[in-house]
């Protein structure tokens, strides 16, 4: 067997144990129900790619939004809207979720997977290119928001956080996902637009007195990656 092979079956392994030990979480601390296992047949059924949270991670944001006390989220990036169920179930019945998707086959998915799980009353899609979409929320007043989950296309996650910036409050919570890039963010030497627009943002995070940020590595079902989480001084 050349190293090669060792290599690949030493990842295949690796990834068999990652899986396994999220499905040992989940199935315990994050069970699926009939309305977040509907949204993920019905993405896939129309054809959207296959890279929603994973349920223990829904769960994570779920439980942040919960802890911040949250009324009011955006979430940048809906997909068929599987963080968007479990962000919108953290809300209290007066409560409003804005999702922002670039796709309009993606939003038409996500609204019938919210309308489904009877959320469409507090969460909202709106469809269009993200750096569009937010100047008009600013315009109208829609902030603040208290909690803000980005994770849509990553070269432009410097601009996002800036545009959550000044959309939320003192206090108000940031989260962006896939800032790990499997280790690629840590490459000085990457070209990759998406890891260069996440060290930017890392960067310009690290750098902002208005920021206190930390970010995780996390490993399961979706490989090697992790987030970044910033709460709004001032």
């Amino acid at each position: 067997m050349s190293q090669g092979d060792q290599g690949q079956q030493g990842d295949q392994g690796q990834q068999s144990r990652w899986n396994a030990v999220d499905h040992f979480f989940t199935d315990r601390l994050a069970p699926a129900d009939e309305a977040l296992s509907a949204a993920l047949s019905a993405s896939e059924a129309a054809g959207l790619p296959a890279i929603s949270v994973a349920p223990n991670q829904g769960k994570l944001l779920q439980l942040l939004a919960r802890t911040q006390g949250a009324r009011t989220i955006l979430e940048i990036g809906t997909l068929g809207g599987y963080s968007t169920i479990w962000l919108a179930r953290a809300l209290p019945e007066d409560g409003r979720l804005i999702s922002l998707e670039y796709d309009p086959a993606h939003a038409e998915v996500a609204r019938a997977n919210l309308a489904h799980a009877g959320l469409d009353g507090i969460a909202e899609v709106r469809t269009g290119a993200a750096l569009d979409t937010l100047p008009v929320l600013l315009a109208e007043g829609a902030g603040p928001f208290d909690f803000v989950f980005v994770d849509a296309d990553k070269r432009n996650n410097p601009l996002y956080v800036e545009w959550a910036l000044k959309l939320t409050r003192p206090g108000s919570i940031i989260v962006v996902d896939n800032v790990v890039r499997s280790g690629a963010v840590a490459d000085p030497g990457s070209t990759d637009p998406s890891v260069l627009g996440t060290r930017r943002m890392i960067e310009e995070m690290a750098g902002n007195p208005r920021l206190s940020a930390t970010a995780v590595q996390t490993v399961g079902t979706k490989g090697y990656d992790g987030f970044a989480l910033a709460r709004v001084l001032s």
